[in-house]
């Protein structure tokens, strides 16, 4: 049964997209860290949303019995836990403190959480059409 999201579920997915990455990026301009490390942290963002998009993709397509092959299926499983272990050993061992340390992680979490549930939204507005 395919039901259209409400429009609570559609905003509050933007809100937290938006919250998480422009907490995440704010953070990062505001850093007192070199331009390599800033670099660093934007590009395992960046990869983490179009990991987690990919992966909810491939997930949702298998479950609607749309061919997707098992080496994309892996490589998007690979990704996602890849960035999420990029950015853990990144924090591990970055001269920020703890609570610096935690702001990232959640924020980046909560993009990683938004943009899949704004993908999926999406795909569910389209398929009720």
């Amino acid at each position: 049964m395919n039901q259209k999201p409400s429009n609570a579920f559609v905003a509050a997915s933007w809100i937290a997209l938006l919250t998480g990455m422009i907490g995440y990026l704010v953070g990062l301009f505001r850093a007192e860290m070199m331009l390599n490390e800033k670099g660093y942290y934007f590009t395992v963002l960046m990869f983490g949303l179009f990991a987690v998009i990919s992966l909810q993709k491939a997930v949702r397509d298998k479950l609607e019995n749309i061919p997707v092959t098992d080496l994309y299926y892996s490589i998007c499983w690979f990704c996602t836990v890849l960035c999420l272990v990029l950015l853990t050993i990144g924090l591990w061992n970055a001269d920020l403190l703890p609570s610096e340390k935690g702001f990232y992680a959640f924020s980046f979490i909560l993009s990683l959480f938004g943009v899949i549930a704004v993908q999926k939204n999406t795909r569910d507005s389209i398929a009720t059409e």
